[in-house]
């Protein structure tokens, strides 16, 4: 498999990935009136969803398969 397309399936899986993430019935576990750190539930859990989107789009993007550096 190329890179490329390495990548590309990578990104398709983070992509499904934050679908299922951001859909409602995942929202409507964390819709509580709960606290967590001076935070409501919900919004952390908005928060920290899109930062694990963030960064798995950057170590798909960035890194392939068998290389130990960035692929440029």
């Amino acid at each position: 498999m190329t890179p490329d397309r390495l990548k590309n399936r990578r990104l398709a899986g983070v992509f499904l990935l934050g679908w299922v993430l951001f859909n409602y019935p995942v929202f409507s576990l964390f819709n509580r009136h709960t606290v967590f750190l001076g935070i409501p539930l919900l919004y952390a859990y908005v928060f920290g969803a899109w930062m694990l989107i963030i960064g798995l789009i950057m170590l798909a993007a960035r890194f392939s398969r068998g290389s130990s550096g960035p692929v440029r």
